[in-house]
């Protein structure tokens, strides 16, 4: 049977810094020093490290300096084991696979104010986003930093704290800052967009709940409770490329039911935040529970990992 190809770059660590709050940066480039693949501001890569573990970090260097890709993990001891694994064995000249840089914020046109939200680690998608307007002076924009006390990857946002373009709230003195009074009035020309724990992403969903869907992004640490449908009923996946038919049993992920089938799927977060297993579909009627992917693109593609079916047959494009 056919199986998807899994795209990923071999890549060495050139380069690890200590960057403050736990946090170490670490730059990864080819071997040969080629180019990498572009990257939008902000994009998420999937490291596969030596120990088997796939997980996915936000870049935070800016697009135009695709000779590496820089990631800043927060080393989280109770963790799942991706961030201890990179801080305690992953050393200088270590092989690390990556795959192809997926999501980020895209400027667009129109956009004339950025607002960014950030809670701690939770600021490494907006560094980027935030050189990258620098550098081409396409727009306005602020970055609030909410910190308990210490701030992360302090000596590269120093310049950006200099300028006023990030603003440093440590709730350890002054408290949590309001969210609406940070983002302000909405408009078709402000994009607003957060990361950072569970409780601020919340909240920032329900101050932004009246914006425009394009205008909002929201990126996660942790995946949410998977959903659990008592009413959930079997179907078929039908894979357009090979010909196969899949049994997706009542209650059983679709992700499971292909890994079952021996179809290899890239997957990360396995709770529909992070985007590694999207994939294209077809026909059918897909129920989409996951926290990453657009109305355009729902027309499109699924999370395999945490998407359903409201019709009997679905057809991937698979």
């Amino acid at each position: 049977m056919k199986v998807r190809p899994i795209t990923t770059i071999k890549t060495i660590v050139t380069g690890i810094e200590e960057a403050g709050a736990g946090t170490k940066l670490f730059t990864l480039a080819d071997p040969d020093r080629w180019e990498l693949p572009p990257f939008k501001p902000g994009a998420h890569i999937d490291l596969h490290l030596p120990n088997g573990l796939v997980r996915t970090y936000s870049l935070c260097n800016e697009p135009a300096d695709n000779a590496r890709y820089v990631v800043a993990v927060k080393r989280e001891a109770d963790g799942r084991g991706g961030s201890r694994a990179l801080h305690d064995e992953v050393g200088i000249g270590d092989v690390i696979g990556v795959s192809l840089p997926r999501g980020g914020l895209d400027p667009g046109a129109g956009i004339a104010r950025h607002v960014f939200i950030a809670g701690g680690i939770g600021v490494t998608p907006f560094l980027s986003m935030a050189r990258h307007l620098v550098q081409t002076g396409d727009a306005g924009f602020v970055l609030h930093l909410i910190v308990r006390e210490e701030v992360p990857l302090a000596a590269h946002l120093a310049p950006l704290i200099d300028a006023g373009r990030v603003v440093v709230h440590c709730t350890s003195r002054a408290g949590r800052p309001d969210l609406a009074a940070l983002i302000g009035e909405g408009g078709a020309d402000t994009l607003v967009a957060c990361c950072g724990p569970e409780g601020m992403t919340e909240d920032f969903e329900q101050v932004t709940a009246g914006w425009p869907a394009a205008n909002v992004h929201i990126e996660r640490f942790v995946a949410p409770p998977p959903v659990i449908d008592p009413d959930t009923k079997p179907f078929t996946l039908s894979l357009a490329r090979s010909g196969a038919e899949i049994q997706v049993r009542a209650g059983q992920t679709m992700l499971a039911a292909l890994q079952e089938g021996g179809i290899d799927i890239a997957t990360s977060c396995c709770g529909g935040i992070c985007g590694a297993c999207k994939v294209g579909w077809i026909e059918g009627k897909p129920v989409h529970r996951d926290r990453i992917l657009s109305p355009y693109e729902r027309e499109r593609y699924l999370m395999v990992c945490v998407a359903g079916s409201d019709a009997e047959r679905l057809v991937l494009d698979l």
